[in-house]
């Protein structure tokens, strides 16, 4: 493991310096799990929540916790964010969230990423949180990322770099989208 780029020579923390870095098109997708009782998702998918309409008012606080991650993070660069996708997506026994953050800059955006899915997991929690006590949000992680210095990166069983399910490229079932293409 390399230096800690974070931290100056006295073990102080600091903004990593990149204006050495070149702009360069960086997408980041993070993902997680809010677990519900099937009565809580039978009320949300009628639109029958107390709160109104769970699923909208959470992908707006996901995409607003996108665009502050700065403010709530300490050493994240403030970015120009060009685009944030949030999905909520019912399922078994929980609501999958996945928000994708696109840029084009010198920095990455996994960390607005990460805060928009967990921001939307919290909001859906919020609206929940009156018909049910025990929501859980689970396994908020980084599923891919593409641009910069370090390259791509896909999380076991994660995503494509701009929100498409597969596994990691090269092994036994690895997937394109339907058309074939990775998105860009």
């Amino acid at each position: 493991m390399g230096e800690l780029s974070h931290l100056d020579s006295q073990g102080r923390a600091r903004m990593v310096d990149v204006s050495a870095k070149p702009e360069t098109e960086r997408v980041a997708t993070a993902g997680c799990r809010v677990v519900l009782a099937p009565e809580t998702l039978e009320l949300l998918a009628a639109g029958d929540l107390p709160k109104g309409d769970a699923l909208a008012v959470a992908r707006v606080a996901g995409i607003m916790g996108a665009k502050r991650t700065p403010e709530l993070i300490p050493l994240c660069h403030p970015l120009p964010i060009t685009g944030v996708e949030v999905d909520l997506v019912p399922e078994d026994g929980a609501v999958r969230i996945t928000a994708t953050v696109r840029t084009t800059g010198r920095t990455g955006v996994e960390m607005e990423a990460l805060t928009a899915a967990a921001t939307a997991a919290l909001t859906l929690y919020d609206m929940v949180k009156g018909i049910q006590r025990d929501v859980r949000v689970e396994d908020l992680r980084l599923l891919a990322k593409r641009g910069g210095r370090s390259g791509d990166y896909r999380a076991p069983g994660g995503v494509r770099p701009g929100g498409v399910r597969g596994t990691p490229e090269g092994s036994p079932g690895a997937s394109e989208s339907s058309s074939g293409e990775v998105p860009r």
